[in-house]
């Protein structure tokens, strides 16, 4: 275990790079936190710095000083494909620039629809826009690990919850609408086990692959709980916002209908096959290499419930 601490560069204030942020305050570590503009979401001990991490002299300058890089920074959803690509090419010469290890927080959408359970050894054989360009995000950097221009590896969550998650499938929709009275609103099949990730376990982990010389050069899912039906998850919400439950399914044609007129929309659909399938994410090779599990969904839910209702949209 490499138990060096220097500075660690957080690129982005979305709910990954806070949870990021949280871990390392929580840990006394010196961490310098990077977007366009300032969040006040962040903890105690943070430097900030504005800057655009996707023009290249911005991005060394953003990793200036570093010994961990943490990318947790995503343009938005729709343009994935067009911003994506340009904005890791940048981060990967700011890291390298840096002599700092990068640490990529991903998702699933590489694999593209899957069979069984999610294992790090999937080939990548996603079939729309956004799943493509994850593959291309990783495929681009674990080269550049692998030919010497920076040391990297890959986290990656399914769905993911917790403090400022909320543009997921099991937030807003679920933890917001419960405490509004409404009823949750899910995509596909709510019977079918689907993996969630809590952010804050989320954070962890790619703080622990921050920290292992032997996390490098590869590709870990994240720890999540055992899966459970997206209905039992949203009854355990329920349950702690003191609400009988209630689900409301988006059907399939409506929202491919909207999605003719909403490129957010577009992107949505893309991924509908993670809910009309079982979607179970295998962490065990993480867990077995590190020593730790996720929290239980018993711990995370009223967590996040109370999250939930101190930052209540009025």
């Amino acid at each position: 275990m490499d138990t060096r601490v220097g500075l660690s560069v957080i690129l982005g204030t979305g709910p990954l790079g806070l949870a990021v942020a949280r871990q390392l305050s929580s840990r006394g570590q010196q961490f310098r936190v990077v977007s366009r503009t300032a969040d006040a979401s962040l903890p105690a001990g943070a430097e900030f710095l504005a800057a655009n991490v996707a023009d290249p002299a911005e991005a060394r300058r953003a990793c200036s000083g570093a010994a961990v890089v943490y990318h947790c920074a995503n343009p938005p959803y729709q343009l994935w494909p067009k911003l994506h690509p340009p904005l890791m090419a940048a981060i990967i010469e700011g890291a390298s620039a840096a002599h700092a290890k990068l640490i990529f927080g991903d998702n699933l959408y590489a694999y593209g629809p899957v069979d069984g359970t999610l294992t790090e050894d999937l080939p990548y054989r996603a079939t729309g826009p956004n799943g493509r360009t994850r593959a291309q995000l990783a495929t681009t950097l674990i080269s550049a690990h692998k030919e010497g221009r920076v040391r990297a590896a890959i986290g990656r969550g399914s769905d993911f919850f917790g403090p400022h998650a909320r543009q997921s499938l099991v937030a807003d929709g679920v933890f917001a609408r419960a405490l509004a009275g409404k009823p949750a609103q899910l995509l596909g099949n709510p019977d079918l086990p689907h993996s969630v990730t809590y952010i804050d376990d989320f954070g962890r982990a790619l703080v622990t692959l921050g920290e292992r010389e032997d996390a490098l050069g590869d590709v870990w899912h994240v720890p999540n709980a055992p899966a459970v039906p997206l209905r039992r998850f949203v009854e355990m919400v329920f349950a702690v916002m003191d609400r009988p439950p209630s689900i409301q399914v988006v059907p399939r044609p409506i929202l491919s209908l909207l999605a003719l007129f909403n490129p957010m929309l577009r992107a949505v659909v893309e991924q509908l096959y993670q809910s009309d399938r079982p979607w179970i994410v295998d962490s065990s090779k993480f867990e077995r290499a590190f020593g730790w599990k996720a929290t239980p969904l018993e711990g995370s839910i009223p967590a996040t419930a109370a999250w939930f209702k101190e930052h209540a949209r009025l």
